[in-house]
């Protein structure tokens, strides 16, 4: 890994927001799976939550322009498997949809852990989704069209929880674990040996200050052998 390269990365990841995060229920067309994770990567989120109800989705590499690498998708089979892991972290969940309770988007405080759940394409946001979460919010829309294409409609949210983040200088501090970051330098500036470490099942080595890997001899060779 160059010293450019690792300062890139760093760099990166000091703005990562750990608590501020996607949820897609069943999103499954390629194009605005990968639209979304490159906005998402744009904002500096770290995680997106993705439910399936019938096939997993895969992000292509042409609309997402590379950053499915540096966003983790985590998986889920329902709705409520994904609720109750967003509820573990202690995020608001808040639902994209027009009802009576519904609230202009910017009126949400974004700096609480907060978790944007949308809906599919076609369907929507489900029944189940709607009952668990804790807000529902909305964009408002003068035309004739009566809602926004999903990325669209995420970014519009999503710059609005950058914007009042960056005014509390949420920005300003680094704010992922030692382990997570040490996982994602190693994975993006050696991702031959990081293959490796997971297929072997063996730990990440530590890197230097300038980002090279400084294991010890019992790893090389872990690494060296059949």
């Amino acid at each position: 890994m160059s010293p450019e390269r690792y300062a890139r990365i760093n760099a990166l990841l000091d703005q990562r927001q750990p608590d501020l995060t996607l949820c897609l229920e069943s999103v499954h067309k390629n194009h605005n799976l990968s639209a979304l994770i490159r906005t998402a990567d744009a904002v500096g989120l770290h995680d997106v939550h993705a439910v399936w109800f019938d096939r997993r989705g895969k992000v292509k590499g042409g609309t997402a322009m590379g950053s499915q690498q540096w966003v983790k998708v985590h998986h889920h089979s329902s709705t409520e498997e994904a609720f109750a892991a967003l509820k573990q972290q202690n995020m608001q969940v808040l639902v994209t949809h027009l009802s009576p309770s519904a609230v202009h988007f910017r009126e949400i405080d974004y700096t609480k852990p907060t978790a944007i759940l949308f809906g599919q394409e076609k369907k929507g946001v489900s029944e189940q989704a709607l009952a668990l979460a804790d807000k529902h919010v909305v964009i408002p829309m003068v035309g004739m069209a009566e809602s926004l294409n999903v990325s669209v409609a995420a970014a519009t949210i999503l710059y609005e929880a950058q914007r009042q983040r960056e005014a509390a200088g949420m920005y300003a501090q680094p704010r992922l674990s030692a382990a997570e970051r040490h996982r994602v330098l190693f994975e993006g500036g050696h991702p031959i040996f990081a293959k490796i470490c997971r297929r072997k099942n063996l730990p990440y080595p530590p890197l230097d200050a300038q980002g090279q890997i400084a294991a010890d001899e019992t790893w090389w060779q872990a690494i060296r052998s059949a």
